[in-house]
């Protein structure tokens, strides 16, 4: 039977993020994808303007209209949420339709480049940390990482010349899974860690860390944080291990956008990615994956 994930998240027309990333990866992956859009954007909020249709006022429509329908998710992934209200009614999904058996996962979009993002207050963050100690998998990027363990993004990437830079990553990850993430199935999955000219992926459980890197090219893209939640999010609920899952989207990633850099495509509108659909295929392909 078809694996379905509830894809919680904006969508945005230009910048291939959010939803716009989600749905075809998930597809590919061999996974029903059921967008619950958080917002409607023209364009991703890197671009000088754009138009915002907010969707807090119909989460608890999906809501209600679901329950009638009573589907059964085998994943839940939530990515961004534009104010408190819209945690609070995640929440109340959560509490819907997830069972012992659903995957969660959390992407806690706050911020990047050691700042917050314009629309984060500190009582959003604060709810957004609730949300995180419900997920069984977290995938903040550094900048998120940091807010969510208490601790300085400068004073921790002072450090990323140094041998022991991803020790310090391996203790903030470990801050973070005593403090947020408060069930059993405890992974969190740091991403875009710069450290002695390459990027790092991380994945911190209470058993150590495993991390994975590649090289990087040119100034950060939109929406590879979100495609690689994405890929993540499929392949768990497929079930391949976590290690497996996070060294074939960094491999992924990381021919998308050495294709993108060679191509001169502008940070805004996001990486080659659908060029590249088939590396995730071969798993499915090859049998590795039973669906």
């Amino acid at each position: 039977m078809t694996k379905m994930v509830a894809a919680v998240n904006d969508l945005s027309g230009f910048g291939k993020c959010s939803l716009s990333a989600a749905l075809p990866i998930l597809s590919v992956l061999g996974v029903q994808a059921v967008p619950l859009p958080t917002a409607i954007l023209t364009n991703q909020t890197g671009f000088d303007s754009y138009f915002i249709d907010d969707y807090t006022d119909k989460i608890d429509t999906y809501i209600e209209h679901w329950q009638k329908i009573n589907p059964v998710f085998d994943g839940i992934y939530t990515g961004f949420l534009a104010n408190e209200a819209q945690v609070n009614k995640i929440l109340k999904f959560i509490d819907s339709f997830k069972n012992e058996d659903t995957l969660l996962l959390v992407d806690p979009v706050m911020g990047d480049n050691g700042s917050i993002y314009s629309a984060y207050t500190p009582e959003l963050c604060n709810k957004m940390k609730l949300l995180v100690s419900k997920a069984d998998v977290i995938t903040p990027n550094l900048t998120e990482a940091c807010l969510l363990a208490e601790r300085d993004f400068f004073e921790i990437t002072f450090e990323k010349s140094s041998s022991k830079y991803l020790d310090l990553i391996q203790e903030l990850g470990n801050d973070i899974l005593e403090n947020c993430l408060l069930n059993n199935r405890k992974t969190i999955i740091i991403t875009g860690i710069e450290h002695k000219n390459r990027l790092y992926n991380a994945v911190i459980t209470k058993e150590g860390i495993f991390h994975t890197s590649s090289d990087i090219y040119g100034i950060g893209y939109s929406g590879t944080g979100d495609i690689f939640a994405s890929i993540i999010c499929g392949y768990l609920v497929q079930d391949l291990s976590v290690e497996n899952a996070v060294v074939k989207a960094t491999k992924f990633i990381e021919e998308s956008v050495k294709d993108s850099f060679n191509q001169g495509i502008a940070r805004n509108y996001g990486i080659n990615f659908e060029k590249y659909l088939y590396l995730l295929l071969e798993d499915l392909n090859y049998g590795k994956i039973k669906i």
